[in-house]
């Protein structure tokens, strides 16, 4: 299972969020670049970056840390954050990421994301599903979709994507555990699924229970900076 550290960043500095909620923002670390350095010298392979700036309205307020740390660093790095146009989309790219996540978009603009998988191919992008009680919830978990999960991700296999990430907001930034029985019924129904879990990753234990239900990778973010997780751990479970 990989292991998919969560850089989220607001005015170039590195920070967490509770739930979504800017106004409960911790900042770790004023540099993203010494961030994700350090990932890469435990063996860390991937990296996924959050313009949460993006998020609330301004594309790619933060593409210049994308480009030092994909300039800087080995790591595959997929972006995300607001990212509506095809302009857009090729900057990001061209700053050095190998993936986009989209969540909005593939909802509110569906003829635009299956346009942008025609010219991009679909390995380019890595859908998010943001959810509550099941629900797609898009634009920073601001707005209610009613669109179903198991719905949403068979409309994504039908478009040609083979993987997906999905949070349950109820538990990120809460470090009680992740939604291992969500992601059971999601694996159960989508056996082919490349699912990433991401949210509410407490302890080491919850990415070796996450690797036995048969998630693909795990996006782990407070956990690391809080130390609940350590570097020492995060090495175990790569040689393993």
């Amino acid at each position: 299972m990989e292991i998919i550290p969560a850089i989220d960043i607001i005015d170039g500095k590195c920070v967490r969020l509770a739930k979504g909620d800017f106004d409960k923002k911790i900042v770790y670390n004023d540099d993203p670049l010494k961030v994700a350095k350090t990932f890469e010298n435990i063996g860390i392979k991937r990296l996924h970056i959050v313009d949460l700036d993006g998020a609330k309205g301004k594309p790619l307020h933060n593409i210049r840390s994308l480009k030092k740390i994909s300039n800087d660093t080995s790591l595959v790095i997929d972006f995300g954050g607001g990212i509506k146009k095809t302009e857009d989309l090729k900057q990001v790219f061209d700053a050095g990421a190998k993936m986009v996540s989209v969540g909005s978009v593939t909802v509110k603009y569906p003829e635009l994301f299956s346009k942008w998988i025609e010219d991009f191919g679909a390995d380019k992008f890595l859908p998010g599903a943001d959810v509550l009680d099941k629900k797609i919830k898009i634009h920073g978990w601001k707005e209610e979709t009613g669109i179903d999960i198991f719905d949403f991700i068979a409309s994504m296999q039908t478009k040609g994507i083979d993987r997906i990430f999905c949070t349950d907001i109820s538990k990120d930034g809460m470090l009680q555990g992740p939604a291992t029985g969500l992601y059971k019924k999601i694996l159960l129904k989508f056996p082919s699924l490349k699912l990433i879990a991401s949210g509410g990753i407490s302890c080491y234990d919850d990415l070796v229970e996450l690797k036995e239900i048969g998630c693909f990778g795990a996006i782990v973010g407070k956990a690391i900076y809080e130390e609940k997780i350590s570097f020492q751990q995060l090495e175990t479970f790569l040689k393993n």
